[in-house]
């Protein structure tokens, strides 16, 4: 039996993509590769909705929320962090790692930032230099509109550099970098683009340029000015995933000949059959309806059930892999991840498991649940 991998990252891998990640090496110094690149920035351009450079380094999301803060910012510089989970939390522990002075504003886990809540904050700052958004929260599910907190950003704090993590966001649900006004976006191989993990991807506006020439913060291997140095050139500035830019090549026209709106769509789509079905089973959604993520899904493991006999369970038993909760959530959450390459016939055959496994650990679905 072929395993159903619905975990939010790393996710499935189509059979075309596969084949070409098995392609034998190149010099990644030479015109095939350079080609390879040009077309990858290119099309990458158009799922970020940006005419702004691509930048690429060698990494997981992490090392992209680092290459953001080390760019764009000197020590003492003052920034906002809205955080509303575990993501939102490491991107402002990488920031006051590196000396930032990072005032935080959470929200409830489970919850989108609140808009009012980001208005009070962002009047009350003094020498803001910049605000550490999380797109999609794949911790809890939810995903922030972000549209809205720049606009707030932008009339509140005109000058601050508004800084997305859209890990498990890009590709998969609409952000549209130029048109929101956005300065560093950053994704990673590993979720909506269809590769495996190794690759973070990087959009840069000229406002965060100018950031980066003045920013103090030590910084090689994330160096932005050497990377566009190397891009202008048709290479990166150290040795890529060679394999991995193969497997974009093609993932990318891929997703081009899907469509952008037919790819949100989809992802919509499948999201809503995950929830559907969960509440038929009497299942609790964690994350507030208004902003539930059309990439992960967060549900509230019953009374009286291990969480993690379950995704054991359905690991062993229904070669169906999903996530548990992370740090405080930790056994209390069941995260099914329907990104990238997910159909509607993979969420119903993880849904079918789900249904089994939680029957034969003794659960009996009452009426159908609403999300708290």
């Amino acid at each position: 039996m072929e395993q159903n991998l619905r975990i939010p990252g790393p996710t499935p891998i189509p059979p075309e993509v596969l084949h070409a990640l098995s392609r034998p090496m190149i010099n990644h110094r030479g015109p095939e590769f350079a080609a390879i690149l040009e077309r990858v920035e290119t099309q990458l351009q158009h799922f970020f909705q940006t005419t702004h450079p691509i930048l690429f380094f060698p990494s997981a999301g992490s090392g992209a929320m680092e290459a953001a803060i080390v760019n764009c910012f000197s020590p003492g510089d003052h920034v906002l962090a809205v955080t509303i989970g575990v993501f939102g939390n490491r991107f402002a522990k990488i920031a006051e790692t590196f000396g930032l002075r990072v005032t935080r504003l959470e929200t409830p886990w489970g919850h989108a930032a609140d808009l009012d809540q980001l208005t009070v904050a962002l009047a009350d700052q003094r020498d803001l230099r910049g605000v550490l958004l999380t797109h999609n929260e794949t911790s809890t599910g939810v995903t922030n509109d972000i549209a809205a907190l720049a606009r707030i950003i932008r009339q509140r704090q005109p000058d601050a550099l508004i800084l997305v993590d859209a890990v498990s966001s890009l590709g998969c649900v609409d952000l549209q970098m130029d048109a929101w006004d956005l300065d560093v976006v950053f994704t990673g191989s590993q979720k909506g683009w269809m590769v495996p993990p190794g690759l973070a991807m990087v959009a840069v506006s000229p406002r965060a340029w100018a950031a980066a020439d003045r920013a103090t913060l030590p910084r090689f291997y994330w160096d932005f000015r050497m990377a566009k140095k190397s891009l202008d050139k048709g290479q990166t500035p150290y040795t890529p995933p060679v394999n991995i830019f193969f497997g974009l090549d093609v993932s990318l026209e891929m997703m081009r000949t899907e469509g952008r709106d037919a790819i949100f769509a989809r992802h919509q789509r499948v999201a809503d059959l995950t929830r559907t079905r969960a509440r038929a089973l009497g299942l609790a959604l964690f994350a507030d309806p208004a902003y539930a993520s059309n990439t992960v899904t967060a549900i509230i493991v019953p009374d009286g059930i291990d969480g993690k006999a379950l995704t054991k369970a359905l690991r062993e038993q229904e070669r169906v892999v999903i996530a548990g909760g992370q740090e405080r959530l930790e056994g209390k959450l069941l995260r099914i991840g329907h990104l990238g390459y997910v159909h509607d016939t993979d969420i119903s055959a993880c849904m079918d498991a789900l249904e089994r496994q939680l029957a034969a650990l003794g659960y009996r679905a009452q009426e159908p649940a609403y999300e708290q």
